[in-house]
């Protein structure tokens, strides 16, 4: 790999070329040859390489582009695009509540506008997917031959769409086949699967753009899921109608996600750093580490989310809120899709697992009977410690996303001139006061969890390798370093 030049040496070599240029070219400021091509000859060894990078490092980023119709009113146009692809008979997913609403109606009747397609549908998606619940749409899926897939819902039933495409093509697999190492097999996937069009009714996972997909594994009381580019719907729908009947409550769970994706996949450890480098490109893990472009899309989604999501919690009639946190989603679903997410996301998962039998906390606004912390609420809970805990590792970023908090730049004067040692402080100060701001539980406390908790959630954090491998400041998380720096953020989000 060729070793890296700081900016400020490129400048300076590259000013040494100008100033020292030769007079026979014409050059007005005079100069030599030898100050000239030496700074030229210095650039040229920068940029070549003089070894062949190391065996377990990552060298390479790989960018999987998501295909989206964004705009009002579009569901209306997916009878044409199945028609268009020759479907034979669609799977429509949605879950109970959706099924009864403005989104599916509108998916379905545009399916009945097609005279020659036939479809079934599978309304019984259930929120926060288990493996019995993905089993019974897998086993559907099977029984009906679905050729083309359409997701109406949130996550959960974009999730589970997923995983009925994939197991319908696999018809032979077992579901932990390819859910991720350590706690399944990590199956690479290599057949093509089913055409999928994703309808997102939330402004949160982003799962339009994604080939991730998230179960609550219930006999190990914690979330994990598949994560292969192969899983991402061939389209995805983002119709700006499509959120106008959710709650609030479900507003700002979403939206929480959307925030964290965003500031998860920028603070992610460099693709870089991730090891060890696959010896065959199509073992490349979709979660890669941050990268220039997972951070254009990352960085766009984090500004986005601060600015719009507190005029929705003040007003779920904003439209032009609304509309920006659907983009917002599917651009932080860009981001983390290619970069990935790390410690907020790692926690989350037995944070939201142990609450049924634990806590048992019910959140309110979500019209289900089990007790349920929402995803975005379960990421939101550690995330004001996560961010102080993983500053020192990139100090820069961290300023950034401070600035973004405050609504100012990096180079105002009250942000640039905190030391790197306190960044994480003052990031931890302003994302607690955000989250307060949106009625968001002040801490695992507020939704049933106490100290004597916290050992249990650690042992459903350490086998989330997939995301807290991409944690920086972690190291190894299977040893007792790793233990105790997530007891320390767990302990840390208790209260605050």
């Amino acid at each position: 790999m060729a070793p890296q030049a700081s900016r400020g040496a490129i400048k300076r070599l590259m000013a040494a070329t100008q100033h020292a240029a030769c007079p026979c070219h014409g050059c007005r400021t005079g100069g030599s040859h030898g100050a000239a091509l030496n700074a030229i000859n210095q650039m040229r060894k920068l940029a070549t390489p003089v070894e062949a990078p190391p065996i377990d490092k990552e060298y390479a980023f790989e960018v999987a582009a998501a295909n989206l119709r964004f705009g009002e009113g579009v569901t209306r146009e997916v009878g044409m695009d199945f028609t268009n692809m020759r479907a034979r008979k669609v799977g429509v997913f949605t879950d109970p509540n959706v099924a009864k609403l403005p989104p599916a109606k509108m998916a379905i009747a545009s399916l009945e506008s097609q005279p020659d397609l036939s479809f079934e549908v599978y309304d019984r998606v259930v929120t926060e997917p288990t493996e019995a619940s993905w089993r019974d749409a897998i086993a559907w899926a099977r029984k009906h031959d679905i050729s083309h897939f359409l997701a109406v819902g949130g996550g959960s039933v974009m999730d589970t769409a997923k995983a009925a495409n994939l197991f319908t093509v696999y018809k032979d697999a077992d579901l932990f086949d390819f859910i991720n190492a350590p706690v399944g097999k990590g199956l690479p996937i290599a057949e093509k699967l089913r055409p999928l069009i994703a309808v997102p009714t939330t402004a949160g996972t982003g799962a339009e753009t994604t080939g991730t997909a998230i179960l609550d594994i219930t006999s190990m009381s914690f979330k994990t899921g598949i994560a292969n580019r192969a899983l991402k719907p061939t389209l995805g729908i983002v119709d700006t109608l499509a959120t106008r009947s959710c709650s609030r409550e479900l507003h700002i769970s979403a939206g929480l996600d959307v925030l964290f994706h965003s500031l998860e996949s920028y603070t992610a450890i460099p693709y870089t750093e991730r090891s060890p480098r696959p010896k065959n490109p199509l073992l490349r893990p979709a979660y890669q580490g941050s990268n220039p472009i997972a951070d254009v899309f990352s960085i766009w989604a984090l500004r986005t989310t601060v600015q719009n999501l507190p005029r929705i919690y003040k007003n779920q009639d904003d439209h032009e809120a609304l509309k920006q946190m659907l983009l917002a989603a599917s651009f932080a679903g860009i981001g983390f899709g290619n970069a990935g997410v790390h410690l907020c996301h790692g926690i989350s998962y037995p944070v939201s697992g142990l609450n049924k039998g634990g806590p048992k906390w019910k959140h309110p606004g979500y019209n289900v009977e089990h007790p349920i912390i929402p995803h975005g609420i379960s990421v939101a809970l550690s995330g004001p410690a996560v961010f102080q805990f993983t500053a020192p590792s990139s100090p820069d970023r961290h300023r950034e996303v401070l600035s973004i908090f405050r609504n100012t730049s990096p180079s105002d004067p009250s942000i640039a001139s905190i030391p790197d040692s306190e960044i994480g402080a003052h990031l931890f100060e302003a994302i607690a006061r955000f989250l307060d701001n949106l009625g968001v539980p002040r801490g695992l406390k507020a939704v049933g969890y106490t100290k004597a908790d916290i050992s249990r959630l650690v042992d459903g954090t350490i086998p989330q390798r997939r995301v807290l491998d991409l944690a920086p400041g972690v190291g190894d998380v299977a040893g007792e370093d790793g233990r105790e720096h997530l007891t320390r953020i767990m302990e840390a989000s208790l209260d605050y």
